[in-house]
This record gives structure tokens, sequence and C-alpha cells, in this order.
């Protein structure tokens, strides 16, 4: 709530909030890089990240362990990838999953869960005709979304 206000900003995230007078807008880019310069994820992260496949939003996050929703398009796939870094728990929360680990292939049902070992090749498919949506616990020494391996990829990623 905000009262008796002229001329200002305000941008609110999930995690983050900018108040500022209109006039220092230009400012935004060095408190950007203070944040950037002291580690802040919100410098560089957003808690919606976009991709073909749909979206995932960051809801808890720690130096050893992130906690995503994930949400897949009907039809759509992630690429065949494995991570060096991080194990992963899959819990369907809507829909159905088809889950590749390694070379075991299974439909996942709301209410049901998958581990995902540090180094299993793995893969994560809706086959659905409704959006699916399953919450990932990420654990490992390195969260980054840089530590993927894609060994196919319907999107030519690579």
């Amino acid at each position: 709530v905000g009262l008796g206000l002229e001329n200002i900003m305000a941008v609110a995230l999930p995690d983050a909030v900018l108040v500022a007078d209109l006039s220092r807008a230009q400012e935004v880019k060095r408190v950007i890089g203070v944040l950037q310069a002291g580690g802040q994820r919100q410098a560089t992260a957003f808690p919606m990240d976009h991709r073909p496949w749909g979206h995932f939003r960051t809801l808890a996050y720690s130096d050893r362990f992130q906690v995503k929703e994930i949400v897949v398009k009907p039809g759509a796939a992630l690429s065949l990838q494995s991570h060096h870094h991080r194990s992963e728990h899959w819990i369907v929360v809507r829909g159905t999953a088809r889950v590749t680990v390694d070379d075991s292939v299974r439909l996942i049902s709301e209410n049901e869960s998958v581990y995902i070992p540090l180094g299993a090749v793995h893969r994560l498919e809706n086959p659905g005709k409704l959006p699916m949506v399953l919450i990932e616990v990420q654990t490992g020494a390195y969260l980054g979304e840089d530590d993927i391996v894609r060994y196919e990829d319907l999107y030519a990623r690579s």
C-alpha cells in the first residue's frame, strides 16, 4: 500500500521489490551491479523461466538445494540430459509424466514421485492433453542451469 506518492516506479517480484523516484530510473543499472557484486540471485535470475516445452518457477533456493515448480505443455518433452553436480526428486502434482531414467521408462501419475540420481541420463515428457505440473527438488554442490549435459533435444538446443 502506498499513499500520497507521486512520480515513483515500483517493481514487485516474488523475491524482491524495487521502489524508486522516476527521476532516478536510470540508476537501476547501478543497483543491479551492486546486487551482482554481492552474489544476489535477483540480479540475474527471474522467478519464472520460459522454455520451449513450458516453464519453471523457483520456489525456494539455498546453497545445497533448490525447489522448482515445472509446467510441461501437452505433448512436450525436456531434453534427454544428465547433471554432474546434482540429483533430483520429481513429484507429479497434476497430470501424468513419462519419465526416463537411464534404461527405464515409466508413467508417473499425480502424487507419485521418482528419484533421479546424480549422473543419471533422464528425460521428462507430458504425454497428456493438459499441462503437467510437478515439483522438482534439486540437491547437490552446484545447482546452476549450466549443469545440463544434453544428449537429445526436440528444440535443437546444445
